[in-house]
């Protein structure tokens, strides 16, 4: 089993500057919010893309069962709010 703050520091190492959000019901199942101002000029596959990246490992090994991902820029995240 993996932890949330776990999953953060994965992220975190990957994209530095980023604000991240892990919750995760079971240990396997977790939902991220990652906002970064990487993401700036990417569609939201290859923002999805630098995020599946950092924690690739953890999902080959079944680690991460499922990932719901919410990726937005500095900008966007503040639209939403």
């Amino acid at each position: 089993m993996i932890s949330p703050q776990q999953v953060e520091a994965m992220i975190q190492a990957e994209l530095p500057d980023a604000q991240i959000n892990v919750q995760s019901p079971d240990g396997e199942h977790f939902e991220v919010t990652v906002v970064s101002s990487q993401f700036a000029g990417k569609g939201l596959v290859q923002q999805h893309q630098l995020v599946y990246g950092a924690v690739q490992k953890a999902m080959s090994s079944e680690a991460i069962h499922a990932l719901a991902l919410k990726t937005y820029t500095p900008e966007a995240w503040q639209s939403s709010q």
